[in-house]
C-alpha cells in the first residue's frame, strides 16, 4: 500500500500552545481564542462549548464518572484517573515521563486496523490510511477531554479511544452526511436523531458524552437527551405504584409506563424544529439521586438550554427500540410484564419514530447489569451523593431483568422498533464494556 510509506517516521504530535495550560484557575481551561471549558460538574447531563462562542455552557462529565463508576473502568490505569473523579480541573496534555506506548503513526495505524468495528462502519485499511489525520485529531481531542496521556495510553485506554469512540463518531458523521444530503440547499434541515439503545451501566452515557464533545469541537451543534429525562415525577411514580400494588415492576422508575410520554413528544418535536439561528429551548432533566435514589424530575430552572440550528440529537436509553410482544410470550418470562407490554405499545410514537439512525450496544448476559449498576451507585456514594445500598441496587435491577430477558432477543435479531437496517450499527461489548467481534 503505497500510501503507508508516510507512516515509517515516528509520529511527532502537534502540541498547540493553548494546550499547555499555565492558568492557575482550576475552574476553566482557556483556549488561545478565550474559549472556556469547565469540564467537571455534578450535573446529570453535559454540554460542550463550541470554539466559536464563549457564552455557552461548558462540558460536564456525566454522573457516576469515576474509576469505579459506570463506563469508566478503562480509566483505572491512567495517571490522571484518581484526579478525574467529580472535580473541576483544567484540560491539558500530559507530557510523557516514560517511553511512549503509541510511538508512531505506523503503530497506531496497525492498531486502528485491528479494531472490531472497522468493517461495521465501512472502513478498509486504505480508507483509514486516507483519513489518518482525522483519526489522530479525534483521538488527541478525546485524550485531552478525558485527561489521558496521548503518548502513553494503556491498552484499555487505547482500545476505548481508537476501537470504540472514534469509529462510532466516524459512523455518526457518515449518517449525518447522508441525512443532510436528502435536503435541498434552500430547505431547513432538521437535526438527525441518533438513538442509542444499551443496557444500564454499559457506558452509553460516557459514549454519548464523547460524541457530543467531538460534534461541537468540529463546529456542529448537538443536543443530548436520555429516556431518564422523561421519567414521571416522584409524585407521578408514587401514583403509578399505588395503581399497580401487586406489580413490583412498576413500583420504581424504569419500565414502560413510568415515563411522561407527552413530555417526550413535546421535547422531541421541538428539537426536530430547531433548524435556525436564534431558536432556543430547555431540555428536561432528571435527578436520580433525589429521594435517596428513587429519583425525581429536576427543577425546570436547572434545565440546560440549547440553541439552533442543531445538526444532531443524541438520544440514549436502556429500552429504546423495544417492541411489544405477544402477551403469552412475555407472561412466560414474568406475568407482571403483561401490563408493561401493553404500556410499550405507546412508546413507538413517543420515542422511536423520531430516531432515524440507531446504535445498539449488545451484551451477552443481562445479569452483568447488576454489577455495572452497583459500581455506579458506589461511585455516587463515594462522591458524597445519596445513592442506593447494595441490597437496594439488587432489588432495583431485578425490576429491569424481566424486560431485558423478554425484549433483548428481538432487539438483537430484528433491530429496534421501526429501524432501517441500512442505518443501524450493532456493537457487542464484553464485561469491561469494550467492543468485541461477534455480531
Amino acid at each position: 500500500m503505497a500510501t503507508l510509506n508516510v507512516f515509517s517516521q515516528p509520529w511527532q504530535p502537534t502540541i498547540y500552545p493553548s494546550f499547555c495550560c499555565s492558568n492557575t484557575n482550576n475552574n476553566a481551561y482557556h483556549h488561545s481564542n478565550n474559549c472556556k471549558l469547565n469540564l467537571f460538574s455534578n450535573s446529570h447531563h453535559f454540554s460542550v462549548l463550541s470554539t466559536q462562542s464563549s457564552s455557552s455552557k461548558p462540558p460536564q462529565l456525566p454522573p457516576h464518572f469515576s474509576k469505579s463508576g459506570s463506563g469508566s473502568s478503562w480509566l483505572q490505569n491512567s495517571s490522571t484517573a484518581d484526579s478525574i473523579e467529580y472535580r473541576k480541573r483544567p484540560l491539558c496534555c500530559v507530557f510523557p515521563t516514560k517511553p511512549a506506548q503509541v510511538s508512531s503513526v505506523q503503530d497506531l495505524f496497525e492498531f486502528i486496523c485491528s479494531g472490531p468495528l472497522l468493517d461495521k462502519i465501512g472502513m478498509t485499511q486504505e480508507k483509514v490510511a486516507e483519513s489518518i489525520d482525522k483519526w489522530l485529531s479525534y483521538g488527541r481531542n478525546l485524550c485531552t477531554l478525558f485527561q489521558l496521556n496521548e503518548l502513553y495510553l494503556t491498552e484499555p485506554q487505547k482500545a476505548r479511544v481508537y476501537h470504540y469512540y472514534v469509529p462510532v463518531f466516524l459512523w455518526c458523521e457518515q449518517e449525518v452526511a447522508l441525512h443532510r444530503s436528502k435536503f435541498k440547499d434552500e430547505e431547513d434541515i432538521p437535526p438527525l436523531v441518533i438513538g442509542f439503545s444499551a443496557p444500564q451501566g454499559c457506558g452509553k452515557t460516557t459514549l454519548v458524552f464523547a460524541l457530543d464533545y467531538l460534534f461541537r469541537l468540529t463546529g456542529r451543534k448537538c443536543a443530548t437527551i436520555s429516556i431518564d429525562d422523561f421519567y414521571l415525577t416522584a409524585e407521578g411514580q408514587n401514583k403509578l405504584g399505588e395503581a399497580n400494588p401487586g406489580n413490583a415492576l412498576l413500583q420504581l422508575r424504569g419500565n414502560a409506563g413510568s415515563h411522561d410520554l407527552a413530555l417526550s413528544v413535546e421535547t422531541l418535536t421541538a428539537l426536530t424544529k430547531m433548524t435556525r439561528e436564534g431558536i432556543k429551548m430547555k431540555l428536561p432533566r432528571y435527578d436520580k439521586s433525589a429521594f435517596s435514589g428513587r429519583g425525581d424530575r429536576s427543577d425546570p430552572s436547572t434545565w440546560p438550554e440549547v440553541e439552533g440550528p442543531l445538526t444532531v440529537v443524541l438520544f440514549e436509553g436502556w429500552m429504546l427500540g423495544f417492541k411489544p410482544l405477544p402477551v403469552e410470550a412475555v407472561k412466560v418470562v414474568d406475568p407482571q410484564l403483561e401490563i408493561v407490554n401493553k404500556n410499550l405499545e405507546a412508546y413507538y410514537d413517543a420515542w422511536d419514530k423520531y430516531i432515524k439512525s440507531w446504535i445498539v450496544i449488545k451484551i451477552k448476559d443481562p445479569n452483568c447489569v447488576y454489577q455495572w449498576r452497583l459500581q455506579a451507585e458506589i461511585a455516587m456514594r463515594e462522591a458524597g451523593k445519596p445513592g442506593m445500598s447494595d441490597d437496594e441496587v439488587r432489588d432495583f435491577v431485578s425490576r429491569y431483568l424481566p424486560a431485558y430477558n423478554a425484549y433483548l432477543p428481538t432487539l438483537y435479531s430484528q433491530g429496534p422498533n421501526g429501524s432501517d437496517p441500512q442505518h443501524l450499527l450493532t456493537i457487542e461489548i464484553d464485561e469491561k464494556r469494550n467492543p468485541i467481534l461477534g455480531v
